[in-house]
C-alpha cells in the first residue's frame, strides 16, 4: 500500500483518489521549483511524504483531540485557518488537500515563495488565500486579527516568538498549533509568559510517532482564552529580536 495512504488510514483520515493525485502533483511542483527557489531541504519524493506530508497530517488527530471529536468529524468543520511563514507549504498545503472544507490563509513574507504558493493554489484548485506579508502586519489588520479558528506554523521561530506571531490571529476559543522537535519542553517553559500575556493557555504538548521516525517530534497546542492586548503583535521584526520572556 502507498505509505501516505497507509498513514492516513492509521489516523482515521480518508484520502480519495483525487486527493492522492493532488499530493503527487504537489510533489512534482515542489521538487521542480526547489531547484531554483530554496523551498525545502528535502530533495526526493519519499522524504517529502515522510517529513512533509505525514508530519503535517499528524496534526489532525491532535487538533481533533483538542476539539473532543474524531478526525472524521473535524473534516466536516468549515474552519478559517491561517498558516504563518508557509514557505514551501508545510503544514498548510497537505492540510488543505486533506481537509477540503477548511479555508486556509497562507502568510508568507518572501515574494518568490508567495508566488510559488499561488502557483500551487491554481494548479491544485485549493481553498486557500496567499498573503505576501509579515505576520506582525496581518495580526494588526482588523480584517484578519482574531478571526481564525486555527493558526499553524512550522519551523518559523522559537516558541516565545512564535506565539506573538500567531495568537493575535486566533479568535477567542480558537487554537494555535505548532510542530516542534526535541527541545520542545525548554521552548514551552520559555514561552509561558508570552502565552499568558497574549491571551493563550497551554493546552497540550503531544508526542507524534511517524513511520521510520528519526528524532523526537512533538505538537504544542495553545488555546486562545482571552483577547490579545492591542499592543501585540509588536512591529515587524521585534518579536524575534526581543521575545516576551517575562
Amino acid at each position: 500500500m502507498d505509505p501516505l495512504l497507509s498513514f492516513a488510514q492509521s489516523i482515521g483520515l480518508p484520502l480519495y483518489p483525487e486527493q492522492s493525485d493532488k499530493f503527487r502533483r504537489f510533489t512534482d511542483l515542489l521538487l521542480t521549483r526547489n531547484r531554483s527557489i530554496n523551498l525545502t531541504a528535502l530533495r526526493d519524493a519519499s522524504a517529502l511524504v515522510k517529513d512533509f506530508y505525514m508530519d503535517a497530517l499528524a496534526l489532525l488527530p491532535i487538533i481533533a483531540r483538542a476539539e473532543q471529536c474524531t478526525v472524521a468529524t473535524l473534516l466536516t468543520y468549515r474552519w478559517r485557518a491561517a498558516d504563518v511563514g508557509t514557505g514551501g507549504g508545510a503544514p498548510a498545503i497537505p492540510l488543505a488537500i486533506a481537509w477540503t472544507r477548511v479555508h486556509y490563509t497562507l502568510i508568507e513574507s518572501i515574494a518568490k515563495k508567495a508566488r510559488f504558493l499561488e502557483e500551487v493554489k491554481t494548479a491544485l484548485d485549493l481553498n486557500i488565500v496567499v498573503l505576501n506579508a509579515r505576520a506582525e502586519d496581518v495580526g494588526r489588520q482588523p480584517s484578519t486579527r482574531e478571526t481564525f479558528d486555527l493558526v499553524t506554523a512550522r519551523a518559523v521561530a522559537a516558541l516565545p516568538t512564535l506565539v506573538e506571531l500567531t495568537l493575535p490571529l486566533a479568535r477567542v476559543g480558537g487554537m494555535a498549533v505548532f510542530p516542534k522537535g526535541p527541545k520542545v519542553h525548554d521552548e514551552v517553559l520559555a514561552a509561558r509568559a508570552a502565552i499568558e500575556r497574549l491571551g493563550g493557555r497551554l493546552e497540550s504538548v503531544a508526542p507524534v510517532a511517524l513511520p521510520d521516525q528519526e528524532g523526537e517530534r512533538w505538537v504544542v497546542v495553545v488555546r486562545k482564552v482571552q483577547s490579545t492586548p492591542k499592543a501585540y503583535p509588536r512591529r515587524a521584526g521585534v518579536p524575534a529580536k526581543r521575545p516576551l520572556l517575562r
